[in-house]
Formats: structure tokens, sequence, C-alpha cells
């Protein structure tokens, strides 16, 4: 009796499992952000969406976390553009180790080409004067 108790167990997890509704980005982002504007309670706003209170703590924690590391990579951004037009000398492969061994953060080399070729460069160029031939 126990085997055939487990096994209808199990049967009834791989269905939850299988049945597990998918949010996409958009959908959690919209939850966090009804979240943050404070209108209802956190319990309130699971209960409405279905969803538990521990999974719309770690969305908005993954929510805050991507923000901050998209704005320290406009930073990051900015300091490497700086350095290319500071040293236009330098390859995009030189560029990148200048850049990891000074600043402690490490660029690839194809991150630094891609980066030096769209339009940002050339805006910071036109307003600076320099020149870059990459």
């Amino acid at each position: 009796m126990t085997k055939k108790k487990d096994s209808a167990e199990k049967a009834i997890r791989d269905i939850r499992r299988a049945t597990r509704r998918q949010y996409s980005a958009e959908e959690k982002i919209r939850i966090v952000l009804e979240g943050l504007r404070g209108e209802d309670s956190i319990a309130e706003l699971c209960r409405k969406e279905g969803i538990n209170q521990n999974l719309y703590y770690r969305w908005s924690k993954e929510f805050l976390e991507a923000g901050k590391k998209r704005l320290a990579g406009d930073t990051v951004r900015e300091r490497l553009i700086t350095l290319a037009l500071d040293r236009p000398e330098l390859s995009p492969h030189e560029l990148a180790v200048t850049f990891t061994d000074t600043e402690g953060y490490f660029v690839s080399e194809s991150s630094d080409y891609r980066l030096l070729k769209g339009p940002a460069i050339s805006r910071m160029s036109s307003l600076t004067g320099s020149q870059t031939t990459r």
C-alpha cells in the first residue's frame, strides 16, 4: 500500500511540475514593479498573481541586482572609451589588457572591439576631436 501511495504522490508531483506556470521576463518585471509601487501589500499581490512570496522576493532581488550591474556596466563602458581615446595607439587586445591591469575589471578583446566600433566611440571622438583607426 505504501508503494502505491508513493507512486501516486510522485505522479502528482510530476504533473504539478509539468503544468507549473512559466512567467516571461515582462510579466516578472510587471509584478516586481507593482510590488515596488506599494499600492497593495506583497502578500496581497502574490495572492492575486498566484505566486509564492519567496518567488516575488527572488525576482525583486534579481531585478535590482540586474539594474545595479547595468549601471555599473555603463561606467565601465565610459572608462574603457576614455582609455581608448587617451591611448589611440593601442590595439583592441592591448586596450583590453591595459584596462584589465589598470582598472581591475576584466574586459575581453571582442567586447572591447564591439564597443569601439559602435556609435558611442564615434560620438565621443567627435566631441573630443580624437580620431580612432580601429
